[in-house]
């Protein structure tokens, strides 16, 4: 099984299935709370990125192809370690894929385009190859990550899903080696998270 099937295992376990709950701006077809229509999500699929989809009969698989081309792909995912590629993966997905590559790139200390290049990538390396680089970078990354997400209106409603999501994906991380994604799964935090 590739990083990316791993990876995305995990992710779509925190994704869920259908719901089409109208707090949730990514629900609407608006991209807004009350734009356009509320057709929800399933499996991480929002109406508000995929017009053209009825939400409710998105499959697995093709949430899986959605994920692979419109996101892990983008992100490089397989240049990256796994620890890493699940953090950006998984930002991406919700927060868009330029935010989740600045906060790496911040993270890394490297000038923040929005593309992972040679540059970024030679950062990430240095920084992993040193004891305890990785652990490092993914703290990091998540305090980007969860600095913004604290400061959106709607943290209130949705922050302590999403703080169980972060808690969970640094469990995920740390688990993880630079070749491979270790026996962490999401059902086996579900415990301690929920």
């Amino acid at each position: 099984m590739s990083n990316f099937d791993r990876i995305f295992e995990f992710v779509v376990d925190s994704e869920g299935g259908f719901t089409d709950n109208p707090v949730d701006p990514g629900h609407w077809t608006g991209g807004q709370i009350s734009v356009g229509a509320c057709h929800g999500t399933k499996f991480g699929i929002s109406a508000a990125a995929h017009l053209d989809l009825d939400i409710p009969e998105v499959t697995l698989d093709d949430a899986k192809a959605i994920y692979q081309r419109e996101y892990w792909d983008r992100i490089g995912g397989d240049r990256l370690p796994p620890s890493i590629a699940l953090l950006v993966f998984d930002s991406a997905i919700n927060s868009g894929i330029g935010r989740a590559v600045r906060w790496l790139q911040d993270a890394a200390s490297v000038a923040q385009d929005g593309v992972i290049g040679p540059r970024t990538l030679q950062a990430i390396d240095l920084l992993t190859a040193r004891p305890g680089g990785s652990g490092e970078l993914c703290a990091e990354f998540l305090a980007q990550r969860l600095t913004f997400m604290t400061s959106l209106v709607i943290w209130k409603s949705l922050g302590l899903g999403w703080a169980r999501r972060l808690f969970r994906l640094q469990r995920a991380s740390l688990g993880m080696t630079s070749h491979s994604i270790a026996s962490v799964r999401p059902d086996t935090l579900s415990a301690i998270t929920r």
